[in-house]
Formats: structure tokens, C-alpha cells, sequence
């Protein structure tokens, strides 16, 4: 994906790109009329094109407004989507599905590539206490949120009140999952570097190991409130366990033989990656593993055991840049309108409330660990999003409690929708206001070379 622009954007710019993208959505709403019925692979790669025209051109329309590209590719995709236009049905959006599988690998490898034991020994005190006050703070308070809302749930209705509070349980845990795909998105475009970049970056990457481990633990502990006759399981924790370090120990594993490759071939880059999006992410699956931890730790081992960190960065950035866009729009096509308009009320109640925890337990967190301004200030703004993480946790949810399953998921869809939108906006507008951003220190430099000339004339 591109940076950020320099300057403002010319008008005659911002019209022929708006100009661009109705005659671009006029032109495949007119041969979705002559071709209502294109389906196969011909439907599947003319949704990719049309995710991609439409995203590209909405991501540039929106930058006038200082909105990160997310955010265009998002709404292109609900735009051209089965709920506004209909250029795109629900059945191809679920088949691109592989094209999010590798969008899932590449965000997970960049993620790990952007951990450097270097940058985390500076930030692992404000790291380790936002991690704790943070997991802790938003887990116990959503859990008091949703059963005291319970009453305006229209699923709650049916549960006994010690049965509701192991239903807020799992819902907290959703709350407490933020979105590496969004905060690596917003990086992507802005090239953002920085203190409050590296926290943010070690953050949300860590976060997602911390989830893991407590959504196995609260099932375990929500199991006999919520269903007759269930017990607390200690097996449950012991397989976690297991799960985790193999998982582990394959990331490892993959981490070191991509160092070899790069170190003695590096060549292809970009059919090894995309062979390891699609075929790997099978393999790890089979072997019972979490495959975007594993990625995360071979990222991270390719960055901080080998010298090929840059070069294994690079060829993701070249590699994601179409991928993203796709991955985005296809989020954006897969927002259930009619589900948002159902839930709204509740969804915005939930949101906000996580929103506003977030926000007060950052501002505590770094009060005790004495964080340095710009962390202390805008932290929170990365914390915000969610996208297909919390998904996966809802999903994982409802199979092993399929009695709460298509409400639950229903309910967490509709909040994801609002944070998906809100998140990458927050997290781009800090960025910008504390210069990190490529395109605000770009800016800031001309300022600076203007004042230089005008000064010695």
C-alpha cells in the first residue's frame, strides 16, 4: 500500500477520483445487470477486481480527509456488497476466504518481523504493566457491562442469572481481543516509527498470545455456570498447553528455515510466501496448531535470530500491498447491514463502554509505569480496533457452546462492525498528531526547509 501523501491533495485531483469511482461502480453495476448470473472462478476474480478498483479508488478519495486507507477499502467493500449495490453476493464473498487466509499469514509474519528484542527491552515496562492492568481491567469490566445489560440481550433472557454471568465471562473475553490486521494495516500505509508505533506494534501482537491462554482458561471456568451438569476441567488447560508450545516450537521451526532461505537462496520471495499462506496455515491446522501464532513467532525469529529481518519485511511489504486491499474490501463486503441496523443500539452500548475502559485503564497504566507523553497520551488509540481475531474467538465460542452460537456470534459481528470502523480512524489520527507518521514528518520537514529558505531571503 502506498504512504501517505506529502501535502493536501490538489480538487481537481479529488474530483476525477470521486468522477473515477462512480463511473467505476456504474460500469459493474451495469454488467452485474447483463450478467446477473457470473459465477465460478470468472465470479470470484471479477469480485477480486471489482474489491480492488473500488477499494484503491475509495482509499485515495477518503486521504483528502486525512482517513487511513482501511477505512476506503472497508467501505468500498460495503458498498459493492450484498447489502448496497449487490455487485458481490454472500456466496463469492465467502469464497475469498482463501484470499484472507493469506492475508492472515502475511500480517501475522510482519507482525512478528516488527518485534525486535531491541525495541521491546525499551518499552517491556510499559509493555508488561498495560498488559496486565489492561487484560484485567477490561476483562472484569465488560464482564459487569454485559450483565448488567443482560436485560436489553435478547438472547440473555432465557439464562439463569449465575448462567448469564458465564455468558459475560466469554463475551469479556471477546472484548479483551484487539486487532493486529488493523494496526499493522494503518502501519502499512503510514510507515509510521516511533515510541508510541513499537509499544502499539508489541502491544496488540502480544495481546493476541495473552487471549489465547485466557479464552481456554474462562471456557473452562464458564462450562458449569452455563450448562446443567458441567464441571471445571483442568484437562482443558493442560492441552492448552500443549497447543501452545507446539505451536511454539513449528513457528520456531519455520522461523529458522526461512532465515537459511533467505540467507542462501533469496529468490522468489513472493511464491514461498504465498505458498506458505495457503499451504502451511493447511498443514499447521492439521497438526492441531494456532497458525497465526506460529507465524508470529517465525516472523519474530527471522527478525531477531537472523540478519534477514529487513529483507523479510521488504518482500512482505511488496507482497501484501494488492492482498490488503482485497482482505479489507472483503471485510467491509462481509458487514451484515441489516444484522447493524437490528443490533446497533446494544452493539454501540458495548462498544463504547470497551472504548471508554480502554481509554481510562490506558491512562492508569501509564501513570504506574510512568510512560513517556506520547505513549502516555495516545496509547489507547490503538486499542480500539477488532476485526478477525474477535471473530475466530466468537466462532471457537459457539462450537464449543452451540446453544449461545448464532446469537452470540450475531452480537459480537455487529460490535466488531463498530470498532472496525472506528479503530483504524483513532489509531491513524494519533499517529499523525504525534508525527510518526511518514506522511506528517514529510510534511513537517518541508515546513521546516520553507522556513529555512524564507529565513535566508
Amino acid at each position: 500500500m502506498s504512504g501517505g501523501h506529502g501535502g493536501k491533495k490538489p480538487l481537481g485531483r479529488w474530483f476525477a477520483e470521486l468522477a473515477a469511482l462512480l463511473l467505476v461502480l456504474g460500469l459493474l453495476f451495469t454488467a452485474k445487470r447483463f450478467a446477473p448470473h457470473a459465477a465460478g472462478d470468472a465470479g470470484i476474480v471479477g469480485a477480486v477486481g471489482i474489491l480492488l478498483l473500488a477499494g484503491t479508488l475509495m482509499s485515495e478519495l477518503l486521504s483528502v480527509f486525512k482517513l487511513p486507507h482501511l477505512t476506503g477499502y472497508i467501505g468500498a467493500g460495503l458498498l459493492v456488497g450484498p447489502y448496497v449495490f449487490h455487485l458481490i453476493d454472500e456466496e463469492t464473498v465467502e469464497r475469498l476466504s482463501p484470499v484472507n487466509t493469506l492475508a492472515l499469514a502475511l500480517i501475522a509474519f510482519a507482525g512478528g518481523a516488527e518485534l525486535k528484542i531491541e525495541i521491546l527491552k525499551k518499552v517491556v515496562r510499559s509493555l508488561s504493566t498495560a498488559m496486565v492492568l489492561q487484560t484485567t481491567i477490561v476483562f472484569f469490566g465488560m464482564t459487569g457491562v454485559f450483565y448488567a445489560l443482560r436485560g436489553s440481550i435478547g438472547f440473555m433472557h432465557e439464562y439463569a442469572p449465575t448462567a448469564a454471568l458465564g455468558v459475560a465471562l466469554l463475551w469479556a473475553v471477546i472484548a479483551v481481543s484487539r486487532s493486529p490486521s488493523a494496526t499493522l494495516g494503518v502501519l502499512a500505509q503510514t510507515r509510521a516509527k516511533g515510541p508510541l508505533t513499537s509499544f502499539c506494534v508489541a502491544f496488540v501482537m502480544a495481546s493476541d498470545i495473552v487471549v489465547v491462554v485466557l479464552l481456554a482458561t474462562v471456557m473452562s471456568i464458564a462450562r458449569p455456570l452455563i450448562e446443567p451438569g458441567g464441571t471445571f476441567s483442568a484437562s482443558a488447560l493442560r492441552v492448552l498447553g500443549h497447543d501452545l508450545l507446539g505451536t511454539v516450537s513449528v513457528g520456531t521451526s519455520l522461523g529458522l528455515i526461512l532465515a537459511l532461505y533467505l540467507r542462501f537462496v533469496g529468490k522468489q520471495l513472493l511464491v514461498v510466501l504465498v505458498a506458505l499462506g495457503f499451504g502451511a496455515t493447511e498443514v499447521i491446522h492439521y497438526l492441531g496448531f494456532e497458525p497465526l501464532l506460529a507465524f508470529l513467532v517465525a516472523g519474530a525469529v527471522v527478525q531477531n535470530l537472523s540478519k534477514q529481518g529487513d529483507v523479510f519485511l521488504h518482500a512482505i511489504e511488496e507482497t501484501s500491498g494488492v492482498i490488503y486491499v482485497v482482505f479489507f474490501a472483503s471485510a467491509g463486503a462481509h458487514l451484515k447491514l441489516p444484522l447493524l441496523a437490528e443490533l446497533w443500539p446494544i452493539a454501540l452500548t458495548l462498544a463504547g463502554s470497551r472504548a471508554l475502559i480502554t481509554f481510562v485503564t490506558a491512562k492508569l497504566s501509564s501513570r504506574v509505569a510512568k510512560d513517556e507523553p506520547v505513549i502516555a497520551k495516545w496509547a489507547w488509540a490503538s486499542l480500539v480496533s477488532q476485526a478477525g481475531l474477535t471473530l475466530g474467538i466468537a466462532g471457537v465460542i459457539g462450537r464449543e457452546f452451540p446453544a449461545l452460537g448464532p446469537a452470540m456470534g450475531a452480537l459480537a459481528i455487529a460490535t466488531v462492525a463498530v470498532n472496525e470502523i472506528v479503530g483504524p480512524i483513532l489509531f491513524k489520527l494519533a499517529l499523525d498528531r504525534t508525527g510518526e507518521s511518514q506522511s506528517t514528518a514529510a510534511l513537517h520537514d518541508d515546513e521546516e526547509a520553507a522556513t529555512a529558505v524564507a529565513g535566508t531571503t
